[in-house]
Order: C-alpha cells, then structure tokens, then sequence
C-alpha cells in the first residue's frame, strides 16, 4: 500500500469534505461544458493539472467530467506524471498494489511481465512515488468520476519521448483505457507572462509539436512522449480550458498556468 501523502496539504483529508469537494467540481465543470463537448464522447488521453484543487481543481475538473460520462466503460486509467522530489532514470512503477486516498484504496496494476521485460525504460521504484503529489491529487477524481477504476502510476524523470511513447505504446488498451498525463504550464511568473507563455504552450500541444521545455511544463518529459503516440495514431487535441493561479485563488505576480485538454481517437 502506498499512503496518502499530500492529503490536507493539496485537497482535504477529511473524506466528506473531500469527496463534496471533488462532485462540486465536477459538477461546475459539467455545467460550463459547451454544447459539443457535452454531446461527444471522452478522449483516449487527457493533460491535466495536478496544483492544490483550490488552484487547479477547476481546470482538472473539465477533464474528469467528461470521464464521469464513461464511468461504465473505462475501467483502466494509465496515469503519468513528473517527479518532483526524487530523481529517477526512466519511468517508475511504485511496487504497491494500492494507493490510499482518503476516500478508499486505488488498485494499483503494472504491465504485464512479458511486457515489462520489453521496456527496461521502466524501473521499480518505491522511494519516487512515496511523497510525489503529481498522481496522488488525481485519484480522488478518478474514484468519484470513475468509480471502481485501477490505474497504471508512472511517475516520469529522465527519459527520451520516444521511450515515454513505447510504454503508452505497450499499455494503450482499448476503449477500457485512458491516459492521463499531468502537468502544470509555466511557473511564477507574473500573471501577464503567464497568459503569453502558456498560450504559445498550448498552440503546441494542440498542433501536437513538441518537444516542449519543462519551463513551458514541468510535466513536459511524459507530456512529449503522448505527443510523440498521438501524432503516430492520429489523435485530435481540443482545448476544454486554461488559466492560472492568478484566475483561481493565487497572487497574480506569480502564478502557474494550468490548461486541460483531450485526445481525441480519429473516427473509425
């Protein structure tokens, strides 16, 4: 079992308040969704914010609403995110088979081991995930949008984006199957800057041209691997929604820009 550990730091600790927080999200982020994302069905792979919720709830939040409309058909999330306090080379697996959130266990899966034997980019490593915030403040979402959902944890350091490209590769699945990479825009800079930066960032991503910086997005290694597996499978960006800090609950002299968007698979 991994703990919970930014639990009353980055979201409440306390479950009823936690999980009312979470379906208030999500229900404000249903309610401002326009007409056509409403009426289409989830992406195959989703950016998404990970800050404090009262930062960046709002922002994840129009991801995981759409997600909630496929509550009965996604069952398995591959969820990527950056280290932050503990480097690593590759991409690191947690060797638990749980993460706790206040409001229950997560189940925790990991390739399969024929697989896994194909991809030495992929390590086990305990000590990345043990205070990483960058996947733990997604759970509470997944379990209140998704229910009973295992996921694949990734935590991302040093690694080429084609390596990052042949996981997702290896783990794509089928519409039981959604990706998840999360990352935060620019950092600290005033909300002005901020605005210019993050605009430049997300033309990118929605042209699907990397490889972005990690001054542009410090999930930007797992960030550039989707890239690189969306633009091999045909995948359609569309912009749910951006903003920073500076528009939620943060000083505007120095802000993180956070933005949410869906891939879209082609039309079969």
């Amino acid at each position: 079992m991994r703990p919970a550990a930014v639990a009353g730091l980055f979201y409440p600790e306390e479950r009823a308040a936690l999980e009312r927080d979470v379906r208030d999200l999500l229900a404000s982020a249903a309610d401002t969704a326009d007409a056509a994302d409403a009426a289409r069905g989830p992406g195959k792979a989703y950016l998404l914010p990970h800050a404090g919720y009262q930062y960046s709830g709002s922002t994840a939040a129009l991801g995981y609403a759409e997600l909630a409309r496929a509550r009965d058909r996604v069952h398995r999330v591959v969820l990527l995110g950056p280290t932050h306090r503990v480097a690593v080379d590759g991409l690191a697996l947690p060797g638990a088979h749980a993460f706790a959130t206040p409001l229950g266990d997560v189940r925790a899966v990991e390739p399969e081991p024929a697989v896994l034997a194909a991809l030495p980019q992929v390590v086990v490593r305990p000590v990345v995930h043990a205070l990483e915030h960058s996947l733990e403040v997604h759970l509470p979402f997944l379990q209140v949008a998704l229910g009973d959902v295992e996921v694949l944890p990734l935590a991302v350091g040093r690694a080429a984006p084609e390596d990052v490209a042949a996981v997702l590769d290896a783990v794509w699945g089928g519409p039981e199957t959604v990706v998840v990479v999360s990352s935060d825009l620019s950092h600290y800079l005033t909300y002005e800057q901020a605005a210019t930066v993050d605009a430049v960032t997300v033309g990118q991503v929605l042209r699907l041209e990397g490889p972005l910086g990690h001054e542009q997005a410090c999930g930007a290694t797992p960030l550039n691997g989707l890239l690189v597996a969306a633009r091999r499978r045909g995948l359609r960006p569309r912009l749910l929604g951006a903003c920073s800090s500076g528009d939620t609950a943060g000083d505007r002299r120095r802000v993180v820009g956070y933005a949410a968007v869906a891939f879209d698979e082609p039309a079969v």
